[in-house]
């Protein structure tokens, strides 16, 4: 019998009439495409983490697939069909006969949708990025986290894995990168995780660590015009690694990215998944976990090599790219870090002007309308509708939601990135206290102050309460909050940027990259 030629056939399915069959190959699986439908089969392999040698072993995978990758894809994964021999001997997925094998049915998605091949002709965009990046924070807040999860959050589960790692890349690794670079992979890789037990736990504890889906790359993720991102291909033979950190799940595609030298979207991912799942502490650990995905990635491909003598292949270009930059995690970012304060009296353009700031130097927002959301445990978009400086907005809570603001803050700047903090600022001790976090990490702050005329405030108000989103002001507390604004004559002059949001938003980011340390336009690592 054989499997794969007979599955190469045409007419091994039946009534799906395929034009041509094509086979890509994993270490894993047979994968025949038609022009339509995709068949995935197992191969009889036991490589220690993943067994497959028996049909009832590949049948078990296969049903795992289909269910756990309804989560990203439900359209795609169609089901798990029998492959079956027929009389004349050949196998095929459509007819009678003994049951032979197992096959996951996918529907076959577009390759000109494909994260990596949009990246490759310049055509992943930011707004793109964004869109994964929720996709994936949804996901991950409904996704299971229970025990059997946390288990894999630990420092000792962790530091299991990276041994592991290091111990099976013994004797290999130094083929690509020097024994001294390989030693200090392995000794900041161990460091880390010894001396950030706390921190682990307390991703444990806030629920952090779940059924995530394990290998987040680009070339798992399909983008197509007007619909959600859909993202295939999740681990389903070993739950030690899909289970962990939701860190260490967008790590991976944000290593991913900088591999492929957009370090500039890694960021833009990184900020609006930190946004949008609520969760500013990933960048206490991010580096770690791209570091630790980095390696991963270049012990496969190194394995791969490994089957050419000469070591010429595409597979030993990409473990010596992997692992140096499981190397560089721990050095120093491409792009400075700083404090940049967005602020001014209620649709002042501020969130409008931190959204572009953010868009420039791919950092996270800090933002004090979702953080106060947050705390309250309400949807973003919900209305928070009280009378002015009472309940949600009396000044002792304000006061805790910008303490939690610059926690959030200096968790990121602390990781070597810019933060870009939006709120009112509207008092001297707020601005001096975004000030002072960047002096206590001896990094530059801008406080850029956005103006418009008040007519033109309260004409956005009118404008922005048809379409309700993250921030409750309005008319009725626009005159009092714009009389309690406190005028800024507390800061130097270079650290005062002032935009007249009537202006075009082309001028306002004209005036923002003669100010501002920016990425390079078009800028590829």
């Amino acid at each position: 019998m054989d499997l794969k030629a007979d599955l190469l056939r045409p007419q091994s399915y039946g009534a799906l009439h395929p034009g041509q069959v094509e086979l890509a190959e994993t270490n894993l699986s047979l994968v025949f495409l038609t022009d339509r439908d995709v068949f995935k089969v197992k191969k009889p392999v036991d490589l220690g983490f993943v067994d497959f040698r028996t049909v009832k072993q590949r049948k078990t995978a296969c049903d795992a697939e289909v269910q756990l990758n309804g989560r990203l894809a439900p359209a795609i994964y169609r089901g798990v069909v029998p492959i079956r021999r027929g009389e004349d001997g050949r196998c095929r997925v459509d007819g009678e006969g003994p049951i032979v094998d197992w096959a996951v049915h996918m529907a076959r998605l577009p390759d000109e949708c494909r994260a990596d091949l949009l990246l490759a002709r310049g055509a992943l965009a930011s707004d793109a990025i964004d869109a994964v990046a929720n996709r994936i924070a949804t996901f991950h807040e409904v996704a299971r986290t229970d025990e059997a999860t946390a288990v894999f959050g630990t420092a000792e589960a962790i530091e299991y894995n990276i041994g592991e790692n290091f111990a099976q890349t013994r004797g290999r690794v130094e083929r690509y990168v020097s024994p001294e670079e390989s030693e200090e992979i392995a000794r900041w890789q161990t460091a880390f995780v010894r001396g950030h037990g706390e921190l682990f736990a307390q991703r444990i504890a806030a629920g952090r660590v779940r059924d995530g889906h394990g290998d987040l790359r680009l070339e798992h993720v399909y983008l197509r015009q007007s619909e959600l991102p859909t993202i295939i291909d999740c681990i389903e033979f070993n739950d030690r690694f899909r289970f962990g950190d939701v860190c260490a799940d967008i790590a991976f595609l944000s290593m991913d990215l900088a591999a492929h030298g957009r370090v500039d979207l890694a960021e833009r991912l990184l900020a609006r998944y930190a946004r949008d799942a609520n969760d500013f502490d990933l960048y206490a650990l991010v580096d770690f976990y791209e570091s630790y995905r980095a390696y991963v990635r270049g012990k496969i491909a190194a394995f791969v090599a490994g089957e050419d003598p000469d070591g010429h292949t595409s597979a030993s270009r990409d473990a010596r790219r992997y692992f140096l930059l499981a190397l560089s995690a721990e050095r120093r970012s491409m792009l400075l870090p700083a404090v940049i304060a967005v602020g001014g009296v209620i649709a002042s353009g501020k969130s409008t002007i931190a959204e572009q700031v953010s868009l420039e130097r791919s950092a996270p927002i800090v933002e004090a309308d979702r953080t106060r959301k947050g705390l309250l445990g309400v949807e973003p978009a919900r209305p928070i509708d009280e009378p002015p400086w009472h309940g949600a907005y009396e000044p002792a809570f304000t006061d805790r939601v910008y303490a939690e603001v610059f926690r959030r803050a200096e968790i990121v700047v602390a990781s070597g990135r810019p933060v870009v903090i939006d709120a009112s600022f509207g008092s001297r001790a707020m601005r001096r206290a975004a000030q002072d976090l960047a002096s206590r990490h001896n990094v530059p702050f801008r406080f850029i102050e956005c103006r418009a005329d008040p007519a033109v405030c309260r004409s956005r108000m009118t404008e922005r309460a048809l379409h309700r989103g993250v921030s409750d002001g309005r008319l009725e507390v626009f005159d009092a909050f714009r009389a309690r604004y406190e005028a800024v004559d507390e800061l130097a002059p270079d650290d005062h940027l002032v935009l007249d949001t009537t202006r075009s938003l082309g001028e306002s980011v004209a005036a923002l990259r003669a100010r501002l340390e920016c990425w390079p336009q078009g800028f590829v690592a």
